[in-house]
């Protein structure tokens, strides 16, 4: 007699994991133990090691950055160099055809020890984002800006020094001088107002943070190295500043065309001494010609209307300089 079969005992999902598929198959180059795996990984160590590549690698992540950190041209990379600005790195095109200049520009950051890359004709044009490069890039350090109360103590300590001394002349000459920018934007202006001021004996240069020029390539080429030894601060606003270096014995003269005196006549020249220009077609702003203690202008013909914020710096220092020389002769 056949018995009937009960149920049978099943694995009740025990092994349901083992029987899912494992997703699509790895590429043979994905598969550690495949030889298109190692042949790739070889090929991945010869780009890394291909020149280049490497440039141009560094070219995708340079071209972001602001190309004011940047002198190019050979005119331009070899003044630079000469005048002393503080340099990183120095790209040349490769099969650059040398002359005079561009071999003076390889000896010179060889001298200073500077970064040398070289690039093809793609990768420069993309790191200077133009193609007037010559063939020749520098890429310029960041300025490192004073403090508005380094600015102050460097010159009272410069001005006592001065003090000890027997000469008139020298005591007179030695009393701080600043110049503060309202507004100038062009950085060739600053090089050239920082260059004037270099030339005529002032102890540094004030510029506001925001809606100013900042020492960029471009003002540092201007400057003709006067840069480097003449200090220049940023201060957040600078109505306060001025109040600040005031309320240490300073005076401001403010340079407008509306002024009442005439550069030069104030009565302020022989002190500590803030020069104030603005911008060359606003002028001062509304506060910082109010903090001003005298507001001076320059003669000029009426068939101009306003002068160069650099030339007015040149004109204005001039003019204290030889009220200065007066005083100290008389």
């Amino acid at each position: 007699m056949a018995l009937k079969k009960g149920p049978t005992k099943g694995s009740g999902g025990k092994h349901r994991n083992a029987l899912r598929g494992k997703g699509p198959t790895p590429k043979a180059e994905d598969r550690v133990y495949h030889k298109a795996y190692a042949a790739k990984k070889a090929a991945d160590r010869r780009k890394m090691s291909d020149p280049r590549l490497a440039a141009r690698r560094h070219a995708d992540k340079f071209s972001t950055n602001n190309t004011t950190d940047l002198v190019f041209g050979r005119n331009a990379v070899l003044e630079a160099l000469r005048v002393g600005v503080p340099s990183s790195t120095l790209y040349v095109m490769s099969r650059i055809e040398h002359d005079d200049r561009t071999r003076e520009i390889v000896k010179i950051a060889g001298t200073h020890s500077l970064r040398m890359m070289e690039a093809d004709r793609l990768e420069m044009d993309r790191i200077a984002r133009s193609g007037n490069h010559q063939g020749v890039i520098l890429k310029v350090e960041p300025y490192q800006y004073s403090s508005l109360a380094e600015l102050a103590d460097r010159a009272d300590k410069k001005a006592r020094a001065m003090e000890a001394a027997n000469s008139a002349a020298a005591r007179i000459s030695a009393r701080p001088l600043f110049i503060a920018l309202d507004g100038v934007t062009d950085p060739q202006n600053l090089g050239a107002v920082i260059r004037s001021a270099a030339a005529f004996g002032a102890n540094g240069v004030i510029l506001p943070e925001r809606r100013s020029a900042s020492v960029t390539a471009a003002a540092w080429k201007v400057s003709a190295g006067a840069a480097a030894h003449l200090p220049v601060c940023r201060v957040v606003n600078l109505t306060k500043a001025i109040e600040a270096l005031k309320a240490r014995g300073y005076y401001a003269v403010g340079l407008d065309g509306g002024g009442d005196k005439l550069v030069g006549e104030t009565g302020f020249e022989t002190d500590p001494l803030v020069v104030v220009l603005g911008s060359e077609g606003k002028g001062l702003s509304r506060l910082v010609r109010e903090a001003c203690d005298a507001i001076a202008g320059i003669p000029i013909s009426s068939q101009v209307e306003s002068l160069n914020a650099s030339v007015a710096a040149g004109i204005s220092l001039y003019a204290v300089a030889r009220e200065r020389r007066r005083a100290a002769e008389a």
